[in-house]
């Protein structure tokens, strides 16, 4: 009953930029982390970015200077810039969540991931 759902991914020149969202919905008390991961083509799925409830954020260090995490109350975003062929791949919403009723319990959802790639 909760759900993640991504929206922005797309096709992209070398150089140019997309900004993911994920907004998660449902009976929701709190969202603690809240994470992008992606899958290269061939690749194994790595993380992207992660930012806290406090909003405190890390990226992988190819990420780093390119990309940044942002949050609200029930949404993660992920602008990426300068981007090239190696950002090709799905884009995947990740959020450890406490739902209404659960007591403290968190439990990880996953976004249906969307496609980004980058191409002229």
């Amino acid at each position: 009953q909760v759900q993640l759902v991504e929206s922005g991914g797309g096709l992209v020149q070398p150089g140019g930029s997309l900004r993911l969202s994920c907004a998660a919905s449902g009976l929701i008390f709190s969202i603690n982390t809240m994470a992008w991961y992606r899958q290269r083509p061939g690749k194994e799925r790595e993380l992207v970015a992660i930012i806290t409830k406090g909003g405190t954020a890390n990226y992988a260090d190819s990420m780093k200077g390119r990309f940044t995490i942002s949050r609200d109350q029930n949404t993660v975003y992920l602008q990426m810039n300068t981007l090239n062929a190696e950002d090709t791949a799905v884009y995947y919403c990740n959020a450890e969540i406490i739902r209404l009723g659960s007591g403290m319990a968190a439990n990880r959802y996953w976004g249906q991931g969307t496609q980004v790639t980058v191409s002229s």
